[in-house]
This record gives structure tokens, C-alpha cells and sequence, in this order.
């Protein structure tokens, strides 16, 4: 299997530029015709498997490369900037598939560490080569999309495979901390859901440590090890990508959501999301294929 032979599968697929439901639960496709600047946004956890074009994710000081022949494997929901690259001639395509937590602990559950790779340091967001057995599964879960009836009975089972292959890769320690509760990968996890249910709450960095189990400082020096910053740049750029996506479904104005996301004051709320967007909420007219 080869990456053209990827990018033939998909193809026929996907006809608009940004993300395409599936037939299978969790499972998106990807296509952008052009490149994209170097934008904010947020993926949940999951694999984004690029298998034509390239995109280089910015996290702090780092630079994630992933293009064809690799994944992303992502298993924090990380605020952080995205450059794509692509044309009409080579659009960019791949397959999105958000991490399920109950399908995630059973394969954790029934593994047998002897068949285990070793791994080395883990990071929230990492660019992993595609083994020759990655990519059979993906060709055969993008295979299953073509037909709705194997789509319906094998689809799971296929997704299953992947992540499967993505727990055996260099990362895949990073993926079993999500479900094993040990080490402060796993409580700064905990964490990043609980400020997820929490954007239109106060949120006291001291009530965080506690509920970590940690001492102020040290919670700081992890989660910011762990994420790329602080807790409370963490929770505005959160609350800025949150409140981008509300505006792009329209059902809410502005006041309504600057509230919905936690701030108190719409000045600021336009001042901050101008800071970062570039465009006060009111012109802010991002396209969902620009989202990607």
C-alpha cells in the first residue's frame, strides 16, 4: 500500500474543501484546494492522517511537520496555530478520527505490555511516521467508506484497527495515559475537560492545583510543560476558539456570546478576540473550510 493509493481511495469521496461526515462514527475526511495561512484553532483528541498535501502545527516553541506518510496524534484538546499547503491541482486530503474514551480503555484494557513498542517521551501533539501496518488499517477503513453496508457492520471494527496501530507507535504512551489515571500527563488531562465544561465559569488557578493534587507552582510548571502555557493563556485562547465557533453557527450575537464563553465584558471580549483573530467578532466571516 502506498500513499497514492491512499489519495486514490479517497478521492472519490470528498468533493467540497473542509471536513465530510462519514458513515462511520468518529470518522471525518479532509480536503483543502488551497493553502491556508498560519491561523489559530483546536482539534479534539484523535489521529489527523494527512495522505496528500502538508501542514505544520505551531505549539509553543514547537514545530509539528505532518504531511504524507504521517499522523498527528493528538491527545489533549491544545489551543494552537495551523499553516497549510495545497493547491487545486494537490489538494490537501486526509481522515480525522476523534479518539473514543470507551474504545480507547478497552484496547488499553486487553493489551499485553510484551506487545507494546517501547516508547519514548510523549507529548500532547506529535507528528508519527505511518508504518506499513498503519497504513493497511487506514486503506481499509477508507475502503469501508465506498460501501454503506460495510460501512454499517465492519466500521468500528476498522477504526478499532487504527488506533490499535496508533498504541503501538512512538506515542502510544501518550494515548494510554488518557485512560490509565497515572502521572501528571494524566491529571493535566483531567484537568483540560474539566476547563472545557467550565467556559463560563470563574476558574481559580488554585482550585485547579487542588483538584491535581498539586502545590500552585508545581501545577503550573506541569501544565505548562504539558500544554505550551499557562493555565490562564490556555483558558483565553479556549474560550476565543469557542466563541469563534459560535459565531460561525450564528444562532447566538455577539453579547450572547462573549457570556456563553465567560467574560463579563463584551469591550473586552472584542478587544482579546481581535487581539487574536485579527477581525473584531462582528467581521469575523472565517469559512468552516478555512478550519481545517
Amino acid at each position: 500500500m502506498s500513499d497514492n493509493n491512499l489519495v486514490n481511495l479517497i478521492k472519490p469521496l470528498v468533493s467540497d474543501d473542509g471536513f465530510s461526515d462519514t458513515l462511520i462514527t468518529h470518522v471525518r475526511l479532509m480536503k483543502c484546494a488551497k493553502s491556508l495561512p498560519r491561523m489559530p484553532l483546536i482539534y479534539r483528541p484523535g489521529l489527523t492522517i494527512i495522505v496528500q498535501g502538508r501542514k505544520i502545527g505551531y505549539l509553543g516553541d514547537r514545530e509539528i511537520h505532518y504531511n504524507s506518510g504521517h499522523y498527528l496524534v493528538q491527545t489533549l484538546p491544545l489551543p494552537f496555530e495551523c499553516e497549510t499547503f495545497a493547491s487545486q491541482e494537490e489538494p490537501l486530503l486526509g481522515v480525522s478520527i476523534e479518539i473514543d474514551p470507551v474504545l480507547l480503555s478497552e484496547l488499553v484494557s486487553v493489551a499485553s505490555e510484551e506487545h507494546l513498542k517501547p516508547s519514548v517521551s510523549h507529548f500532547p501533539m506529535s507528528s508519527v511516521p505511518m508504518s506499513a501496518d498503519m497504513m493497511e488499517s487506514v486503506a481499509r477503513l477508507i475502503k469501508a467508506l465506498h460501501d454503506p453496508y460495510t460501512a454499517k457492520i465492519m466500521g468500528q471494527s476498522r477504526v478499532r484497527d487504527v488506533i490499535f496501530e496508533a498504541l503501538q507507535s512512538p506515542q502510544g504512551d501518550a494515548l494510554r495515559a488518557l485512560v490509565t489515571n497515572q502521572g501528571r500527563f494524566s491529571l493535566i488531562a483531567n484537568t483540560l475537560k474539566q476547563l472545557h465544561l467550565q467556559l463560563d465559569q470563574e476558574v481559580r488557578v488554585e482550585q485547579l492545583a487542588e483538584h491535581a493534587h498539586m502545590s500552585v507552582s508545581s501545577f503550573h510548571h506541569h501544565f505548562k510543560s504539558i500544554t505550551g502555557s499557562s493555565p490562564l493563556q490556555y483558558l483565553k485562547r479556549l474560550r476565543l476558539l469557542k466563541a469563534q465557533m459560535l459565531l460561525n453557527q450564528g444562532y447566538l450575537n455577539v453579547s450572547q456570546v462573549s457570556l456563553e464563553v465567560g467574560y463579563n465584558s463584551i469591550h473586552q471580549f472584542s478587544r482579546d478576540y481581535k487581539r487574536y483573530f485579527g477581525l473584531p467578532p462582528t467581521k469575523d466571516l472565517l469559512r468552516e473550510d478555512t478550519l481545517i
